[in-house]
């Protein structure tokens, strides 16, 4: 989903925000097809296991409860 201009999706009790584009090499449903993962290094960044070496800076923010 968009939010604020910004891709986001919810998964575990958080919410990520992607801050950098991702980048055009990555198929067109990244998101749906592709393993993914986030790893830490000075700050969150989601990885795709099919584009090794490129990383999209992201925001991790705990999900509120309402």
């Amino acid at each position: 989903m968009i939010i604020g201009g910004y891709p986001q999706f919810q998964y575990g009790g958080y919410t990520f925000v992607l801050v950098d584009p991702w980048p055009s090499e990555w198929s067109e449903n990244w998101y749906d097809s592709d393993d993914l993962y986030i790893g830490y290094d000075d700050g969150y960044y989601l990885y795709n296991e099919m584009h090794p070496g490129e990383a999209v800076a992201i925001a991790v923010m705990a999900v509120s409860g309402g």
